[in-house]
């Protein structure tokens, strides 16, 4: 990612009580992270990574790729026990994920509704 989105970026930790209401640094990051993406989307500079997710020829399989991609760098992070590896693959898991969310016009608060009703 050559544009300042980062997938490593999307780290970081939770200072918040989680059922308490308060936004916490995660929340934070993740939003900052997602308001990147969409603005990416809109905007479609041409030296972005992401924008380029968003028009390649392959359309969503491009991000589908990259995400089955950083699944298998994932797992064979945690096959290791590479602590490091597994937060840069979880990272760029995060990050892609969010690119997918915005193609189909979800956003934070659609996964986070999700997330609330499994818990």
């Amino acid at each position: 990612m050559t544009d300042g989105d980062s997938a490593a970026d999307a780290g970081g930790a939770a200072n918040g009580d989680p059922g308490s209401g308060e936004e916490t640094e995660a929340d934070q990051v993740l939003d900052e992270l997602f308001a990147v993406i969409e603005d990416r989307k809109r905007r479609l500079p041409e030296d972005s990574y992401t924008a380029s997710l968003f028009t390649h020829e392959k359309g969503q399989n491009a991000v589908l790729e990259k995400l089955g991609e950083e699944t298998t760098e994932l797992v064979l992070a945690a096959k290791d026990g590479d602590r490091e590896e597994l937060a840069h693959e979880s990272a760029d898991i995060v990050y892609h994920l969010l690119v997918l969310l915005a193609m189909y016009d979800l956003d934070l608060a659609d996964l986070r509704a999700e997330l609330r009703e499994r818990r």
